[in-house]
């Protein structure tokens, strides 16, 4: 089966307190091996805390950073020895915050024609007409494309950052909390436009966003990442209505809820691990109320249970 991305034994390691000459004096590990499908017409969630390395996920995903080991295919093809216009039409990344994603010294117009010259080439005539078109379909005025960047609203600016997403004609996009910096209001007509595109245009997606209502809205499945690594993986509303790794549902039970007071869940610990000090074993553990003696000693691999996937020795409701 051909996906739209493929990813194994991806991971990424960054150096720290690297010294003049010789070797860093320590390394964080922002992404540990892991490996996931995203089929294509899919919309893959990824979820969870800051600092847990979805962003950094992404950014390997597009070609921004280099990863530590693994494999990127997109389409079949792997990432590490194609030309990188190439997968410039396959692949594109629309930023969490729309404003500054933006060069503030071109217009939009300019922005727009970047990907249409050096991705596909096209004259100005050819160029002209599909920015009208890109501009129809996210539904902009065409007197927008001869302004700046400081001139529009942030929902504006982040229909923008999609429409230039669009232009390379890109069949696979990473969203990389694309509602977050946005008004509620906003963030519902983005996230209806994104839904429509994707029907339209037979596009896949990899929504990225530590909002669980907006990942739930629109995911047919969702990865939860918890220090690196992926915990938890099925179906959407499986996994938020019957969460079987206890980062899962101390997420769900944390996630805001009208009519619902704030209260914190139990857990020994409420933040992550220090990367510079990971511990052996599961990295939850310190903070799992079903952690025992075994978390401590070596980390679970994903296996079945029902219709997710789970690292955990002893998920929610087992046996």
């Amino acid at each position: 089966m051909t996906y739209a991305l493929k990813l194994t034994d991806l991971s990424k390691t960054f150096p720290v307190g690297r010294r003049l000459f010789g070797k860093p004096k320590a390394s964080v590990k922002a992404v540990q091996p892991l490996s996931l499908t995203v089929a294509k017409g899919e919309t893959l969630g990824i979820v969870g805390e800051s600092g847990c390395g979805k962003s950094t996920l992404a950014r390997m995903l597009v070609g921004l950073l280099e990863p530590t080991t693994g494999e990127i295919e997109i389409d079949g093809e792997a990432l590490d020895n194609a030309d990188p216009a190439a997968f410039g039409k396959r692949i594109q990344y629309v930023f969490q915050d729309p404003i500054s994603s933006l060069n503030p010294r071109r217009t939009i117009r300019q922005i727009m024609e970047s990907p249409l010259i050096h991705l596909h080439g096209m004259d100005k005539a050819a160029r002209d007409k599909r920015i009208k078109e890109i501009f129809d379909s996210v539904n902009l005025r065409h007197e927008f494309l001869d302004r700046y960047p400081h001139e529009f609203s942030g929902g504006q600016a982040q229909r923008i950052g999609i429409a230039r997403a669009l232009a390379a004609e890109a069949k696979t996009l990473i969203l990389d909390e694309p509602v977050s910096a946005l008004d509620v209001s906003v963030q519902a007509q983005v996230l209806n436009l994104l839904a429509d595109l994707k029907t339209e245009l037979d596009l896949t997606y990899l929504f990225i966003s530590h909002d669980l209502a907006v990942v739930e809205a629109v995911s047919d499945r969702i990865a939860v990442l918890y220090f690196g690594s992926v915990v938890e993986v099925g179906p959407a509303e499986e996994v938020f209505a019957n969460p079987r790794h206890p980062y899962t549902r101390l997420l769900a039970e944390s996630a805001p809820v009208v009519g619902r007071a704030l209260s914190a869940p139990e857990a020994k610990e409420s933040e992550l691990p220090d990367p510079l000090n990971p511990p052996s074993g599961c990295a939850f553990a310190a903070r799992c109320p079903n952690a025992q003696a075994k978390c401590r000693e070596m980390a679970p691999e994903l296996t079945d249970h029902g219709a997710a996937q789970v690292a955990c020795f002893f998920p929610v409701g087992a046996d």
